[in-house]
């Protein structure tokens, strides 16, 4: 009979709690990881007792939500998996690119302990994924960037090191745009009362908004 796939939800309430304090450098709540999951608090809260129960996260007196060591090492094999799949999804079978989180998320659960090393191989060992994000276990070679494009002043030099990946239409938006990792752009004018920030990538001038802009991380120049 083949191996069947479990704990599917604790797997993924792992994974975004991981993405939102690792990949985001953010303060994890409840409230955050039910926003995230589309799922009801209540759920959520059911969850995480008995994610506690099996030590794979803490909760602090403030509510805070952190992964114990047992839990980081499950949530970043799912990670490096997930992205992983990105990547054979992109390179190898030629999905467009703002299609791909989604399909990994669904090829996740399925990559086995015999089929992960076969993949690395035929992708030749990558270090990121598609969207910027390192690979865990691979040899990244630096820290996260924590500076948003929306943080960035008129006048700043970046390269864009990745952009958030769970929103389908904002990466559509991404694609259309040219906003991918590696790209180098200039700012051109912040208006914080309009909620615009302008820059000039790929030859021309582009205007966002700042809930987009918050959703890009960059390199300064």
């Amino acid at each position: 009979m083949p191996k069947q796939v479990t704990n599917v939800a604790s797997d993924d309430a792992l994974t975004t709690i991981y993405r939102i304090s690792h990949d985001e450098q953010e303060e994890v709540i409840a409230a955050r990881v039910a926003e995230r999951l589309g799922i009801k608090p209540a759920s959520v809260a059911g969850m995480l007792t008995r994610l506690r129960r099996d030590r794979l996260v803490n909760i602090d007196a403030r509510k805070r939500i952190s992964l114990s060591k047992a839990g980081f090492e499950r949530a970043e094999q799912m990670v490096r998996r997930h992205r992983l799949a990105e990547c054979l999804l992109v390179e190898t079978l030629g999905l467009e690119w703002w299609r791909a989180y989604e399909e990994a998320h669904l090829m996740e659960h399925a990559i086995s302990d015999v089929t992960e090393p076969l993949i690395v191989e035929r992708l030749g060992a990558p270090t990121v994924s598609p969207f910027g994000y390192p690979i865990p276990g691979s040899n990244h070679g630096h820290p996260l960037s924590g500076r948003r494009l929306s943080s960035l002043e008129s006048g700043d030099d970046a390269t864009i090191e990745r952009v958030y990946e769970e929103e389908e239409e904002l990466l559509r938006f991404f694609d259309d745009e040219g906003i991918r990792p590696g790209v180098q752009f200039t700012v051109n004018d912040v208006a914080p009362y309009r909620g615009t920030v302008t820059i000039q990538l790929n030859g021309r001038e582009l205007v966002l908004g700042l809930e987009a802009a918050h959703r890009i991380w960059v390199w300064d120049d």
